[in-house]
């Protein structure tokens, strides 16, 4: 009973950790970094906040399709276009990175600290 325990217990940890490990093939960029970035025409902004946080407070040119729409809406993107994703924190953003990445989308920026680390 008490390896089963142990097993239970090692398959929640890697669980829990694979959630907040860096996806593969994402890069991690600095709000500082995406503002320089701001003006290339060759990158999509994407903030996959809801609608009601993307309304109170959002940067121009991000576009809002949230993380639960994103699936359906991948076909609104350019896959041949660098893709910077983000949301209030930087979970959300990650996850659509994920999505992103499953969809066959080459170049994809998660913003680090999301809408909270912007300045």
């Amino acid at each position: 009973m008490e390896i089963v325990q142990w097993v239970l217990i090692a398959i929640a940890v890697v669980f829990i950790v694979s959630r907040f490990m860096p996806v593969k093939g994402v890069t991690q960029m600095t709000v500082q970094e995406v503002k320089n970035k701001l003006k290339d025409r060759k990158v999509q902004f994407i903030d996959v906040r809801t609608p009601q946080e993307y309304k109170a407070n959002h940067q121009k040119p991000f576009k809002n399709i949230p993380l639960h729409e994103l699936m359906n809406r991948c076909n609104e993107l350019d896959k041949q276009k660098e893709v910077v994703v983000i949301c209030q924190s930087g979970m959300r953003s990650m996850r659509a990175a994920k999505i992103l990445k499953k969809q066959g989308f080459g170049k994809i920026t998660n913003v680090k600290g999301g809408m909270g680390a912007w300045i």
